[in-house]
């Protein structure tokens, strides 16, 4: 809906509306014209908005606000009935202006994007700019590289034409895909599988004409075709882009001139987009590899001493005596192994500066080396082994003082769990 305004000298009612000139064409005048102009525009990277007046007669405007009332006080389906009674003023309007904005990109844009290629990571643009201003954003980014061959899907309105597309992308996998919202609907109505199979093999995709709603629809096609290991991150700095970012596994907001609705509704909020490598490839990484180690060090602290308390067990005919006091178990959970924690949670295993030269580094993150199943049997065998060994080391050594045994096996589990932390960090 667009502003109705009085001229006060003409005593006029004027009705001024502003939107997409993909949307304007079907309610203008020259809509050749508005065509070919916004087209140019496009292909320089320009955002378009097209401006239009209709001018009401009182009668006419008196007529349309009744109607307008009686749409939004109805209880069933007023959205529809408020669109449709929109829609009987949004025709045969004047043409004003056409502007053209230079959508201007951060600073260190382009780097950010090639850093972040580099390190492995797939990028998707889901923009709502016509075609040739997203393939025109898209190039001057470097999100489509000099290398990069794109494929442009074409026009088509039914299942063969369809089809036909997807069987000729088939042959161009290693292109970068650019389709718009419309094509796209039509596409995953037929073959969605085929198509994302498709697409997530590809360097990059640019999906133009997207409303909010298809981002978000995009996002999760993302996490149910994609591999088992992959995770969805979704950056915006728009209100347009909340949807997506509820969505994602983890959602990016960039806090930006249009408002703080994405960033409120992320897991993140950085200021420039730039900042994006240093929450990946540092902290993203110190994070992953933090937690991996840490957790495996708690498997490893509990499982040893219940090694031990099993073998204590068994010697003395499965008797139920505690090897250590509940004090000793207090301090061993808390106290004596605090400072091992702590030397894990603040751990870099390479400087920022290293990881922010070589994104390289992040491509292991994905292979899921650092926590998986052989890590965790790995830990399991230590566990075992080291329990094992100090128990019996214990009663085999120090047989003769039998009655010291809790102290001797509590000091050399405490060396031990000091030993793995410092051969961990080190």
């Amino acid at each position: 809906m667009g502003i109705i305004l009085r001229d006060e000298k003409t005593k006029e009612i004027i009705f001024y509306l502003k939107g997409a000139d993909i949307v304007m064409q079907n309610i203008t005048q020259y809509s050749d014209w508005l065509q070919e102009e916004s087209s140019n525009m496009a292909r320089e990277g320009l955002r378009t908005l097209v401006i239009a007046k209709k001018v009401l007669t009182l009668e006419y405007y008196q007529e349309f606000e009744q109607r307008l009332i009686k749409a939004r006080l109805t209880t069933i389906d007023r959205n529809r009935q408020i669109y449709e009674t929109i829609k009987t003023i949004e025709h045969d309007m004047e043409l004003l202006c056409i502007t053209g904005v230079e959508d201007k990109l951060q600073d260190n844009v382009r780097q950010t994007l090639e850093t972040l290629r580099n390190a492995g990571i797939k990028i998707w643009m889901l923009t709502g700019d016509k075609l040739e201003t997203a393939t025109c954003i898209a190039k001057s980014s470097k999100l489509i590289g000099r290398n990069y061959d794109t494929y442009t899907f074409k026009q088509i309105r039914s299942r063969e034409e369809c089809l036909q597309e997807i069987n000729i992308f088939r042959h161009k996998i290693n292109s970068c895909l650019i389709i718009t919202g419309d094509i796209l609907q039509i596409c995953l109505a037929f073959y969605e599988k085929d198509l994302m199979e498709l697409a997530i093999q590809c360097p990059t995709v640019v999906v133009c004409r997207c409303s909010p709603t298809q981002k978000a629809s995009v996002v999760d096609l993302l996490k149910k075709y994609g591999n088992k290991k992959v995770r969805v991150g979704a950056i915006g700095d728009g209100g347009n882009d909340v949807s997506m970012i509820q969505r994602a596994d983890v959602g990016i907001g960039i806090v930006g001139k249009e408002g703080q609705q994405a960033s409120l509704a992320a897991d993140f909020s950085i200021n420039q987009f730039s900042y994006l490598t240093h929450l990946l490839l540092v902290h993203g990484r110190n994070s992953y590899k933090r937690s991996a180690i840490l957790s495996q060090f708690i498997i490893h602290r509990g499982l040893i001493i219940t090694i031990m308390q099993a073998i204590f067990s068994s010697i003395l005919y499965f008797a139920t005596v505690s090897l250590y006091p509940g004090v000793l178990l207090v301090f061993y959970g808390t106290i004596y192994t605090m400072c091992p924690v702590f030397s894990l949670v603040l751990d870099k295993d390479v400087p920022s500066e290293i990881a922010l030269v070589y994104p390289e580094l992040y491509k292991e993150l994905s292979k899921g080396r650092s926590l998986s199943l052989k890590t965790f049997f790995l830990w399991v065998t230590i566990s075992i082994y080291q329990g094992a060994v100090i128990i019996y080391g214990a009663l085999v050594l120090f047989d003769d003082e039998f009655i010291h045994v809790v102290t001797i096996t509590f000091t050399a589990l405490i060396l031990t769990e000091l030993l793995m932390i410092a051969l961990a960090v080190c």
